[in-house]
């Protein structure tokens, strides 16, 4: 039983027994939301978090650019943040090893935003970056690789940055970095796959917060109730995850030389996505052949590198809105994955998740998702080192979210289990956010590790650790 699963599940009893349903339809629920449809609606919990009517809210964009004296076609928005988190779990360290106690990050960010519109053009430039005083405070950086330290002290990179042209009007076009999300889910992936995602620290955030833009060309053709969606993906990117000698880091040394695909015609990825909006349901059918987001160690006279291959995959998704409740559904098949203890061998995989969403209490919404994943043809040998790979593994993720104080303090409580017991690696977070004023924002929370061999989970048990971030929109 992983640490904290009954405090949690006591504390969402308490918080939603005593409070009657009020009969809120999802569509009373959202009725105040913007939404922007790129060839599928995407709903998430965060997007339920952030779409309420605050307060007091700000003018309107073409008020604010006048008073910043931008002609009518520019707006500019962004955000600094502060994030800080203390670790309370680590053990004192070996000799010559960083120590992973106390303030694990100290980090102050950015990111602006620029977007133009005229006539049947958009563009859209973002720019985000951080610097991470923690490896210089604490004593660290004498003990960090200079990898880790590129990876974790600093970073600035270009974001979403692309060009939206309304052909007609049933067809648009978009061009460069952007995020497209397939699949319903909130929190586990299955058709989700064509943006990589930022893993370097876990559990601190929601995986709409952590995917990363790939350079793409995006067609978007509308005929009725269905959207025809064909993607050519650009740039092979991948995820970025733990270094050596960081506390998330998995490994016990580091890890063989990378060999990542160029940007050149032959890696060149392919993607197509149906998409069909009804009265009360939608349904998407996906098909793509890309890169495979996790590399496998290949030998090349006796030097191991590691490879991403390449694979396809077809799978579907839908949901079902029936009054408070919202169902969703999602399949993958996966075909030509590669992994390292089974040398110039190609399996297959099918995911499948089922979810739901209850909004029935007030202010509450109340979330679960479930996955189970059968690889074929599986071999014992898969369950060694590098691979841990399970011929079945069942995934959950529980979601509490609730609103207090007029929709200005918001609870979010998330349980990610890998494995029925967490045997496989998993996490609990409990998270408070208060809106301060409408554009500034303090989070506090706590985070709980449970070590698997789960990608990503080796060995993080010991990351327990409090966290408080200040933020200021603007």
């Amino acid at each position: 039983m992983p640490r904290l699963a009954f405090p949690i599940w006591s504390l969402v009893v308490m918080l939603i027994w005593p409070i009657p349903s009020v009969g809120q339809t999802l569509d009373e629920l959202t009725s105040g939301f913007t939404e922007e449809v790129a060839g599928e609606a995407e709903r998430s919990i965060d997007d339920l978090e952030s779409g309420f009517a605050m307060p007091d809210s700000p003018p309107p964009a073409e008020e604010q650019a006048e008073f910043i004296n931008l002609p009518s076609w520019l707006s500019v928005d962004g955000s600094l943040g502060v994030l800080t988190s203390y670790s309370f779990a680590q053990d004192a360290p070996e000799a010559g090893m960083p120590d992973y106690r106390g303030y694990s990050i100290m980090r102050s960010s950015f990111e602006l935003i620029a977007e133009a519109a005229w006539e049947s053009w958009q563009a859209r430039l973002g720019l985000k970056g951080f610097y991470d005083a923690a490896p210089e405070l604490t004593d660290n950086r004498t003990f960090y690789t200079t990898r880790y330290l590129d990876e974790y002290e600093d970073e600035l990179e270009v974001a979403e940055a692309y060009v939206l042209a309304t052909i007609s009007a049933n067809v648009d076009l978009k061009v460069g970095r952007q995020i497209v999300v397939w699949g319903k889910s909130d929190t586990i992936r299955v058709t989700d796959i064509l943006n990589p995602l930022d893993l370097r620290q876990l559990g601190l955030v929601d995986v709409r917060d952590l995917r990363l833009p790939v350079t793409m060309s995006k067609l978007d053709y509308y005929i009725g109730d269905w959207n025809i969606n064909p993607i050519i993906l650009h740039e092979p990117r991948f995820s970025k995850t733990p270094v050596f000698n960081g506390d998330f880091f998995s490994g016990s040394g580091l890890l063989p030389p990378t060999d990542e695909p160029a940007i050149c015609l032959d890696n060149q990825q392919y993607a197509l996505a149906l998409n069909g909006i009804f009265r009360g349901w939608d349904l998407s059918f996906y098909g793509a052949s890309v890169f495979v987001d996790k590399p496998y160690l290949a030998w090349h006279s006796s030097i191991g590198v590691r490879r991403y291959s390449r694979a396809l995959m077809t799978g579907l998704a839908t949901n079902v809105a029936v009054g408070n409740w919202l169902w969703k559904a999602e399949a993958a098949y996966w075909d030509g994955l590669r992994f390292s203890n089974v040398v110039d061998a190609e399996k297959s995989r099918l995911d499948m998740l089922f979810a739901f969403e209850y909004s029935g209490f007030s202010e509450t919404l109340l979330s679960f998702e479930v996955v189970y994943r059968h690889l074929f043809s599986y071999d014992e040998v898969l369950a060694q080192a590098p691979d841990f790979q399970k011929e079945d593994l069942y995934q959950y993720a529980f979601r509490l979210t609730r609103d207090f104080l007029h929709d200005t303090l918001h609870l979010n409580l998330l349980v990610v289990s890998n494995g029925l017991m967490s045997e496989y690696g998993g996490f609990q977070r409990c998270q408070l956010e208060y809106d301060l004023t409408d554009a500034l924002s303090a989070k506090t929370g706590i985070v709980f590790y449970q070590s698997g061999d789960f990608a990503g989970f080796g060995g993080i048990g010991d990351n327990d650790r409090v966290f408080l971030e200040l933020k200021y929109r603007f």
